[in-house]
């Protein structure tokens, strides 16, 4: 037997105990064992190699340590919540959110997430209305500043950002900068020379061990969180670059949904930077002090849970959240989202709404960012056609919003994309708002995108090229890994 021969018959054998490996000990879902058994049979060692980049499974694993929330009294108020919430006879403060006390148990069970009331919500749909408002708050900041993106990119944006941090740093406010090195990839620590020179802190969030390689390269932060003198906070789909200021041509105009918060939800949101923070900072470890959790200086009428989610976990609270929303709507279900791969619980909730008679309309962009996402999301879209929802191209230029409305009653808004890897690999974070006036206008943003949008009916899908339906066939099989 030649040496070729020989190598086949190991790659057959290697390949062999490694897919029983994925099916008997990694305990996949079937889809996904599916998808990966595909790739190791085609593409065998290279596969092999692929997995160990992209197919670890950090379910169980302890990467955030909870103890320190001990010390600013949130078990306390979990527990006490819990205990209000099983009682029949507990009403809540407004009766607009009585309706979905389940939902609000589930977050608060599974996910430890306080139900938050009082807040101020603002809605930014313009990266420069974003932003010009977060240069402002930063300029006010008199204690700390907590930054989280995903991307942050160093063109003139970041620079600016980078600037403006560098400044309250001289004047002795406390910043702290954190960023996936994935998303934000192009970025050195060399950029925040200034910041750290003025007393910055920047951390990165599961780094490479070695040069080029890096063994958690599927598993990233995708949260946009910002947090000032404990006092306000942003969250939603913006991350730091000029794309995000309409300003790539590839791109046009960047349509995305942002909250910025001031009131009691402001504390959960602290306390997830403060755990992503001490886990990707060892030497810099923030402790629980009332500095980071002040008594809020005002408020509104909103009610909102700050919910996280990621591999770390069994469970999948934001797709969780999704689904009991979707269950419980009586008129209208609003869903925007830049790449929509569900999974089919998902997409059968979404299939028997729209066959009940439920309003059902999903928006989604004209253009990829990532080809292959963008053929997954066509080829998920035909059933939903054929059972009377009703599908929006975005036309002026990319939207990258995550927003899910209810009912026009409630709403969602935050990192999560309505996809598997926001689901199951990411660490993503939403906000659940139970507040009517902020639910309209999510719709009504709904609806004006629709003046910018054009309908895809089921004929029009019909006839899409046979090459396309190739490319969305190969897509919808790689869809659990994408």
């Amino acid at each position: 037997m030649d040496i070729l021969s020989l190598l086949l018959m190991f790659l057959f054998i290697f390949n062999i105990l490694f897919a029983s490996i994925i099916i008997f000990i990694e305990r996949k879902d079937a889809s996904t064992t599916w998808a990966w058994l595909m790739i190791l049979f085609f593409i065998p060692f290279i596969g092999f190699v692929v997995y160990l980049f992209l197919g670890q499974n950090l379910t169980r694993r302890r990467l955030f340590d909870w103890e320190g929330i001990r010390k600013v009294g949130i078990t306390d108020i979990i527990s006490k919540q819990i205990a209000q919430i099983r009682n029949p006879a507990f009403s809540f403060h407004d009766e607009n959110v009585d309706p979905y006390r389940d939902l609000i148990y589930m977050h608060l069970i599974n996910n430890d997430a306080i139900l938050t009331k009082d807040n101020e919500i603002s809605i930014f749909t313009d990266g420069q209305e974003k932003f010009d408002q977060l240069f402002r708050d930063i300029q006010q900041a008199k204690d700390h500043i907590h930054i989280q993106y995903y991307i942050f990119r160093y063109d003139d944006l970041g620079k600016k950002l980078i600037e403006e941090l560098t400044k309250k740093a001289e004047e002795g406010v406390k910043v702290r900068v954190l960023y996936d090195e994935l998303g934000s990839r192009k970025l050195r620590l060399k950029n925040f020379n200034s910041l750290i020179k003025a007393g910055g802190e920047v951390g990165v969030f599961f780094p490479s061990k070695f040069p080029l390689i890096n063994i958690r390269l599927n598993y990233r932060n995708h949260r946009k969180i910002t947090i000032i003198d404990g006092q306000i906070g942003y969250v939603g789909g913006f991350n730091v670059g000029n794309e995000y200021l309409g300003k790539k041509k590839k791109f046009g105009y960047w349509r995305d949904t942002h909250l910025r918060i001031s009131g009691n939800a402001v504390d959960p949101m602290q306390t997830r930077f403060i755990l992503d923070w001490n886990q990707a900072s060892k030497h810099f470890t923030i402790n629980y002090e009332t500095r980071y959790f002040p008594m809020k200086k005002n408020g509104g009428n909103a009610t909102i849970q700050i919910v996280s989610s990621g591999p770390d976990s069994e469970w999948e609270q934001i797709k969780n959240g999704y689904m009991k929303m979707i269950m419980d709507a009586n008129e209208s279900i609003y869903i925007q989202t830049p790449y929509f791969i569900p999974d089919q619980s998902l997409l059968d909730a979404l299939t028997v709404a729209s066959l009940s008679g439920k309003d059902v309309r999903i928006m989604i962009p004209n253009k990829p960012d990532h080809p292959f996402i963008y053929w997954a999301t066509l080829s998920h879209i035909g059933k939903l056609l054929r059972s009377g929802a009703s599908v929006y191209i975005y036309e002026n230029g990319f939207i990258h919003a995550k927003a899910l409305v209810i009912d026009r009653k409630m709403c969602s808004v935050g990192t999560a994309n309505i996809d598997m890897r926001s689901f199951k690999l990411n660490f993503e974070v939403n906000a659940f708002i139970y507040d009517q006036q902020t639910a309209e206008m999510i719709a009504q943003s709904f609806e004006q995108d629709m003046q910018n949008s054009t309908r895809l009916t089921e004929e029009l899908y019909q006839k899409r090229p046979r090459w396309i339906r190739f490319k969305e066939s190969i897509s919808r099989l790689l869809s659990p890994i994408l």
